[in-house]
Formats: structure tokens, sequence, C-alpha cells
């Protein structure tokens, strides 16, 4: 049996290389496996806790447009914090995943819906976007996408820095239960060693009080593990809740 038939997305060529550093936030220097070495656009503004160590084997892909400043985007890095596993640092590709994801029905919890509309304006002042809308079930559904890589053995973690925007998220999702809808927050754990999850208390003392409120208050959180490979990402099932 082809086990690419399990990928929910499936990578373009990458090219190997070795981590020199990342500086700048958006920016990574690597040595390709030819010897060359390349500065790659890191899509990636968070700390990147443990994703970041110089000599780690990397992986990274290249775009065809001339208009580009950088070709190269740096896709993966292989850590070794339980067994060697490889884990995603595109946070471009999360969002891209789940949609492809909610079009093959793989979350059966979410129950019966009929249109997936992406980046749709919400909240009280409509200032706010959630990831995604799912109409044509019993109830409408606000489904939020966060990308998840922070670990403690095999806790997964998030957030991993003060994210005040996160904070925003769940006050917003408390909101749309008390319209009547549901709410959902999808931690796309983007590494395949953890088979638990919990809000990053140490991190963002503020967040992880509020998830625990909302959850209280009815938002669904959906702890999402994925296999990430140099091939592509597969799903692995949903990660236990730990208090």
């Amino acid at each position: 049996m082809n086990q690419k038939l399990d990928f929910i997305y499936t990578y373009p060529t990458l090219f190997p290389g070795i981590l020199i550093k990342r500086y700048k936030r958006f920016l990574a220097d690597i040595e390709l496996s030819s010897g060359e070495i390349i500065t790659a656009h890191c899509a990636n503004t968070g700390p990147m806790l443990g994703l970041c160590t110089p000599g780690s084997r990397v992986m990274v892909s290249k775009s065809d447009n001339p208009k580009r400043k950088l070709a190269y985007t740096w896709e993966l890095i292989e850590v070794k914090d339980n067994e060697p596993t490889w884990v995603g640092v595109n946070t471009a590709l999360p969002n891209r995943i789940i949609k492809l994801a909610l079009e093959k029905r793989l979350f059966s919890s979410l129950g019966e819906y009929r249109e997936i509309k992406p980046e749709v304006v919400y909240g009280k002042e409509k200032k706010s976007r959630v990831d995604f809308r799912l109409t044509g079930g019993e109830k409408t559904i606000y489904l939020e996408v966060k990308n998840t890589t922070w670990i403690d053995k095999r806790l997964a973690l998030f957030p991993d820095t003060v994210t005040e925007r996160g904070q925003k998220h769940l006050r917003e999702l408390i909101e749309v239960v008390k319209g009547g809808d549901r709410a959902v927050c999808l931690f796309f754990i983007n590494r395949a060693d953890c088979d638990k999850f919990a809000p990053g208390e140490r991190a963002d003392p503020v967040y992880a009080k509020l998830l625990w409120e909302a959850v209280n208050k009815g938002v669904e959180i959906l702890p999402c593990r994925f296999e990430v490979t140099p091939e592509g990402v597969r799903y692995l099932g949903l990660a236990a809740i730990e208090n």
C-alpha cells in the first residue's frame, strides 16, 4: 500500500541542509548538502523554542518566482527531544493543511457542515478574523487554528510566548458560544512525538487561565497530532488533554 495516500499534504521537492543560525526572526542561514550556504525565509514569528539549534538537519523548499527576494523557505527541522523527529516550522502551512482536512471531514467531532469559509470577520466589534467558519450543520462553527511546536517531554504546549492576540481570540470564541454558535480552538501539533496537550502556562499564564475559562464556558478544544516528514503531513488523531 502506498503510504502517500495517507498524506493530507504532500511537500514539493525539498532540499536537505544543516542549520547555521536563525536571526532577525525571518532569516535562517543554512548549508545545503551541496555545500552551498543560502539564506532562507523563516515564516515563523515566534521564538521557536527548541527549534533553532545550530547543526540540526533541516529541509527547505525553493520557489521559482523571480520576484521573491529569498528563493528558499525553511520548512522542517529535525529535533531529538524524544526520538529523532521532524517538526514543521513554516507557519503558513497549518491553515492550508487544516482546510484540506476539513474538506476530507477528518475531524468527526465537528459533525456535519457543508460550507468552509476561511478568514471570516467576526467578534463584538467586527475587528477579528476567525480562521474558518463552517456552516450548513446544526450550528455554525467558528474554528481558530494555533500552530503548536513547544514541548515538555511528550507534552505539547501552546503558546510558547505571551500572545495578546491569542488571548483576544479566546475572548471572541467565548462570545461566539454565548451567541448560540459553536466555537472550536484547534491546536495543530506540528510534530509526531507528543501524545498530550496543555496550555503553556509558563510562557503565558493569562492565556492558560483564559483557555480553561473558555472550555468551562463551552469552547471546544481539539489538540490535533500530525506526523511531519520530508514527504508530507499525516493526521494521527487527537492528543490527550492535561489539566
